[in-house]
């Protein structure tokens, strides 16, 4: 009896401990852990709901900061920043709110690149519908920005799509800058990708960029593509370029396909399966793995950062997963537990 009761003590002060760990965590904002829940695990809550969409990487002035989407209520979209030592531990850093008539009605999905001592940053006004736009700014300290004087820098033409663009890209390649960018049918109903290029001395300007298509270079064929390809997310490896790209709307589910370039013009898919799909019911990511982004670290790691939620969207979480390269393409390697994501050959 004596010994029974020693076991029940016991385990009532466990129960105890772990109860009054939770509590002080969740009194200081921490996320609980759970068994399903990714290494990096980060959402901005400074404003009501968990909420961080649409990310995006560099290494500037001896750490690491992350751009992404926030939503403020009652004055919509904008964007957030992050900074982190490790990859997997990021604080809230800054913000880039609307600043200029034609970001009125919100700013979304930044794309950074580093050039010299500034950051480079890529984003979309929000809000205009077929009139939304590209816009850049840059920085030198990675906060605080100063947009381009003759922002909107590019939206396409062409009869086959509305003259709307979203989702900005851009790297450099073969001594140019390739910008990639969605946009939408005349309907406004089927979401596809533009590509448009400009000189390597570009100030990043209205009149430095040439639209390099006239037809999508990338619009959804497959079925799990439904009536959507967005977010392009776009690296080199041995003189080709590998585009992560997004399939289907948000919560559709929204996942992630993988195609390759010789020349950032032509694409042609690897798999007709996602690279990345969204997580199984009772998963983080159950509604979607979306809008990816790429980082090459110092030692020439990748990383793919990316969002999801399991909630149908009333809350958006940003994770991240090592890239590996295999024959063929690229593979993903879940820091969590060492999972391994292929591409299925077509």
């Amino acid at each position: 009896m004596e010994h029974f009761m020693l076991i029940t003590r016991s385990i009532l002060v466990l129960l105890a401990v772990v109860w009054a760990f939770s509590v002080s965590a969740e009194k200081q904002g921490a996320v609980v852990q759970e068994p399903d829940v990714p290494l990096m695990y980060y959402a901005d809550s400074s404003h009501g709901a968990s909420f961080a969409k649409d990310p995006d990487v560099v290494r500037f002035l001896g750490r690491y900061y992350m751009y992404f989407t926030i939503k403020i209520p009652g004055k919509g979209y904008a964007v957030g920043i992050a900074t982190s030592d490790d990859l997997v531990n990021w604080s809230k850093a800054g913000e880039m709110l609307p600043g200029a008539p034609y970001e009125a009605k919100g700013l979304a999905a930044p794309a950074a690149m580093v050039r010299g001592d500034r950051v480079h940053l890529f984003y979309q006004t929000y809000g205009n519908k077929e009139k939304d736009a590209i816009c850049h700014a840059y920085s030198t300290d990675g906060i605080n920005f100063v947009r381009n004087e003759s922002n909107p820098i590019f939206s396409p033409t062409g009869e086959w799509n509305c003259g709307r663009a979203i989702d900005a890209e851009v790297v450099e390649f073969r001594g140019r800058f390739f910008l990639y960018c969605a946009t939408r049918d005349p309907g406004m109903k089927i979401q596809m990708l533009v590509v448009a290029t400009a000189p390597a001395d570009t100030d990043f300007g209205r009149d430095s960029w040439t639209q390099r298509c006239s037809a999508p270079i990338l619009k959804p064929e497959l079925p799990w593509e439904q009536t959507c390809i967005e977010a392009a997310a776009v690296c080199e490896k041995d003189g080709r370029l590998y585009m992560f790209y997004a399939g289907a709307y948000n919560n559709k589910p929204q996942q992630i396909g993988c195609a390759v370039s010789e020349d950032g013009l032509a694409w042609k898919r690897l798999s007709g399966e996602p690279l990345l799909p969204n997580g199984r019911s009772g998963e983080w990511n159950s509604s979607e793995s979306g809008h990816p982004g790429v980082f090459v670290d110092g030692d020439g790691q990748m990383h793919l950062f990316f969002q999801g939620n399991d909630d149908n969207g009333k809350t958006w979480w940003l994770s991240r997963m090592k890239i590996g390269w295999e024959e063929g393409g690229p593979y993903l390697v879940r820091p969590r537990d060492g999972r391994e994501f292929h591409l299925k050959r077509r």
